[in-house]
């Protein structure tokens, strides 16, 4: 990226640390989060809503979809942030990091019994229901246990975001939320409305992610809109409530735009005070759940050199000690990375090359045909914007142990996920006694 720092030692800083010093302390592959900016994005979304909308009348709710770890719970709530999570692993870290349960808003679209079941014991703030399946679900379990849930009702609004195609979720053909325009959204108010178990206070929509055109938030918002009239028309209901969700893009190379924060705060603030306000409708607690934008370039990723592979008339690549095993994100959506020779930044010569990873599949890329400087092997390469949606989808492929991460600042840096080892892969394995007698010929690791 454009905007690097460097010492005098010619070595990359991030985070206000050598970034070299880092991967010999820690080893590589290596995530490492810069806390200052972590905190400087939540306090952007947290300030830009109370300075468009009416004080006590909105929050900030982080997607920990996006990256997710005890710390990074606990800075969350030091933030006064909610937290928004899709799963039982991400509610039980929640919980395990001290988080309110009324602070916490479940979301997803095929949640489990037991993690309804769960999340009812603990009280969680709002369900996000996702099916009318889900209604009869939580409807049932809460009769049983005697509570009575806020429920948000995800509706699909119709609107087509400028995004890839994967991440697209407000469009009708999509599996999350209920269509506004089929009826299947208003199916589902009608049958809360009828439960004595579930309280409907509003309604959620998630129009996708890496958003870049700012007036698709406001699209939303009046789809939203004449969605709530359509209700109200039928059922009298008015909503408390409007989550519109998160989706906004970050810089992965400078050929990307810078998106402002505050910016886009203002934006989906003025859109809903408009149309609220036009129609003569009391304004909605109004709830934001940004992800990407909080912590995506607060994420640098640092890998070891292992091969240089130069292929005459095709390319040269640049092998290193991690992959798509770590991220997945360029298999998945073609994804753009910029990266550096972290430990010979500048550099007069330059070269095209392609970062490849070391799992067994040809797609394995961490930055194609990219302009680095000269590398080769021992040498440390360091990817920018590395904070969202790769560790959280890390894997073991090739049963390969996931790197560790840290959280560095100024100050130093903190071990907040320890590097896999292959104990820990192997110690979830189970041989039936039946094969026992064929390993007396293994030799051990």
């Amino acid at each position: 990226m454009s905007s690097v720092l460097v010492n005098e030692r010619n070595h990359l800083v991030f985070a206000g640390q050598d970034v070299v010093r880092l991967a010999e302390q820690f080893g590589t592959p290596l995530y490492i989060y810069d806390e200052e900016l972590l905190r400087a994005n939540a306090r952007a979304y947290r300030n830009s809503l109370a300075e468009t909308y009416p004080p006590a009348k909105g929050r900030i709710y982080y997607a920990a979809k996006a990256f997710f770890t005890q710390a990074m719970a606990q800075l969350i709530a030091q933030e006064g942030l909610g937290l928004d999570v899709v799963s039982g692993g991400e509610l039980a870290t929640a919980l395990w990091a001290g988080v309110d349960p009324q602070d916490i808003i479940f979301n997803g679209n095929n949640k489990s019994v037991d993690e309804m079941t769960a999340a009812l014991h603990y009280g969680v703030g709002r369900f996000v229901i996702d099916s009318l399946t889900e209604i009869e679900v939580l409807d049932d379990l809460a009769g049983r246990m005697r509570r009575r849930p806020d429920v948000l009702v995800r509706v699909n609004p119709g609107v087509e975001a400028h995004t890839h195609e994967y991440v697209q979720t407000g469009i009708t053909d999509c599996k999350f939320g209920l269509g506004a325009t089929d009826g299947m959204a208003l199916a589902a108010v009608d049958s809360i409305l009828a439960s004595t178990n579930l309280q409907l206070v509003g309604f959620h929509c998630h129009i996708g992610s890496q958003i870049f055109e700012l007036d698709a938030y406001r699209t939303a918002v009046n789809a939203m809109a004449a969605f709530i009239k359509q209700v109200n028309l039928a059922t009298g209901y008015f909503p408390a409530e409007l989550d519109l969700g998160g989706g906004l893009g970050i810089r992965y190379t400078d050929n990307d735009q810078k998106m402002e924060i505050n910016v886009a705060v203002a934006l989906m603030s003025s859109a809903v005070k408009q149309v609220f306000q036009d129609k003569g409708w009391e304004l909605p607690y109004l709830i934001l759940e940004p992800g990407r934008s909080i912590v995506g370039e607060a994420g640098l990723a640092v890998y070891r050199v292992g091969v240089v592979k130069n292929i005459p008339g095709a390319r040269t690549y640049v092998a290193v000690d991690g992959g798509m095993s770590d991220n997945p994100r360029v298999a998945l959506y073609n994804s753009q990375y910029e990266a550096v020779v972290a430990n010979r930044v500048r550099s007069d010569l330059r070269q095209t090359v392609t970062i490849a990873g070391k799992c067994c599949e040809s797609g394995d890329l961490l930055a194609k045909d990219i302009e680095l400087g000269p590398v080769q092997r021992g040498d440390l390469v360091a990817v920018f914007s590395a904070g969202a949606y790769q560790y959280s989808m890390a894997s073991n492929y090739n049963r390969i142990p996931r790197p560790a991460v840290v959280m560095a600042n100024h100050a130093g840096a903190d071990l907040i996920i320890k590097r896999e080892t292959y104990a820990d892969l192997l110690k979830s394995d189970i041989v039936p006694e039946r094969f026992c007698a064929r390993q007396e010929h293994v030799v051990g690791l």
